[in-house]
């Protein structure tokens, strides 16, 4: 086991309570949207009877993915021996566990009636991959527990290893599950190709380390902690990987889609006669999210400072994040329904026409208080409980390390 020593952050000064007190206020504005919608009813939202699933809905699944994602550290280091990443793996749990508390809160408070949640944990349609995530959301968050356990309790270290496979086990077929939900919908001409489940594990690994080195550069940061480039930088480039793998393999689900003749309409929907849709493929997802950080991380040079870099880099992947899962959830209900493939459909229900959809502020609020309850959890955790390391310097991560100048 690594050695590392691990201490809280001390968490008094009036910039960490001012962060505190923003962040409960998204939380407690959140919770009041849910009860607003809940009260007059999901008329008042930006959501019809075509679009059904909304801005919450993307922000849910984006960091119920980024979860498993971000517990890709913990992998790395405790699966896979890699001691550089060892040190991380405490905050790599405590940073899981959070994103997914985050996004099912946004998910149960935007279906309508969470009050009824109990009923779909008690009575389970196993024909239904809904049902099946219900086990595998709990029992996520209950392996994380037991790896967060068996790490910070010293008696307990020589079954890291072994809690490390479980979890890195779980999340996989969690991510995988996740997608199916997308991959198993065949009505919807955008969702269905089975290419869904490896898009949405490679999504996670992409997002989740994004959203971890925002969270450990700004927790350094605001603990006055060392954090040497060495991590950063290999971070970086790993980033820059995982990236390249999403943007290919969203290469090859429009092209594979485009060879099927029932979703060419789909596809030429997305990609030239959308709208807003297509600048958000083409300029958000492709461009902002995916070439430019890649241009970034590629492109960083030994004496560089690479932490400005790697935080615009990791900024960026997350914005392309949204926008892909914004493309994929919103454009794929606005697409019309091809309810009689090769038959031409006219009636008084809309019946072949494009769904518009506009996010209304009860859904942007809500989707704001699962990103703050997510970086509540977080705040309180780092300062509760030990889950930083005291040095990140490359001399605590690297003993091997020898610096440019060639010097100790």
């Amino acid at each position: 086991m690594n050695r590392t020593t691990y201490s809280e952050i001390e968490g008094h000064s009036k910039s960490f309570y001012a962060l505190a007190a923003v962040l409960a206020l998204f939380v407690l504005c959140g919770f009041f949207c849910a009860y607003y919608m809940e009260h007059y009813g999901h008329y008042i939202t930006g959501m019809s009877n075509q679009v059904v699933w909304g801005i919450p809905h993307v922000f849910a699944i984006f960091l119920i993915v980024a979860a498993s994602g971000a517990l890709n550290i913990a992998s790395i280091g405790s699966v896979f021996g890699k001691r550089l990443y060892q040190p991380l793996g405490r905050f790599s749990g405590l940073l899981a566990l959070a994103l997914l508390v985050g996004g099912l809160v946004v998910l149960v408070l935007d279906l309508g009636r969470p009050d009824l949640l109990i009923v779909a944990m008690t009575h389970y349609n196993f024909s239904s991959v809904f049902a099946w995530n219900v086990f595998l959301y709990i029992g996520f968050m209950l392996v994380i527990a037991v790896y967060l356990w068996v790490q910070m309790e010293r008696r307990m270290n020589r079954h890291v290893r072994a809690a490390a496979r479980v979890a890195f086990i779980w999340r996989l077929v969690l991510t995988t599950g996740t997608g199916c939900i997308f991959g198993f919908i065949v009505a919807r001409e955008a969702w269905h190709p089975l290419i869904m489940a490896p898009l949405f594990i490679a999504m996670s690994f992409a997002f989740g380390l994004a959203v971890y080195l925002l969270a450990l550069l700004a927790a350094c940061k605001g603990s006055n902690r060392d954090i040497g480039d060495v991590v950063v930088r290999r971070m970086g480039r790993l980033l820059a990987v995982q990236v390249t793998i999403v943007l290919g393999l969203t290469v090859i689900q429009h092209a594979t889609n485009l060879l099927v003749s029932e979703n060419v309409g789909v596809e030429r929907f997305i990609l030239l006669d959308g709208g807003n849709y297509t600048l958000l493929f083409w300029l958000g997802q492709v461009v902002t999210g995916s070439l430019v950080p890649m241009v970034l991380l590629f492109r960083l040079r030994e004496p560089q400072d690479p932490n400005h870099t790697v935080s615009v880099a990791s900024a960026l992947v997350i914005l392309g994040g949204f926008v892909q899962l914004y493309v994929l959830v919103i454009g794929g209900q606005a697409y019309p329904l091809n309810m009689f493939p090769g038959m031409e459909i006219t009636s008084g229900f809309f019946d072949g026409v494009v769904a518009g959809y506009t996010p209304s502020l009860p859904e942007i609020g809500l989707a704001l208080g699962g990103v703050a309850l997510t970086g509540l959890i977080v705040l309180f955790g780092i300062k509760l409980l030990r889950f930083l390391p005291v040095s990140l310097a490359n001399a605590a991560i690297d003993p091997h390390h020898v610096p440019h100048n060639g010097r100790v």
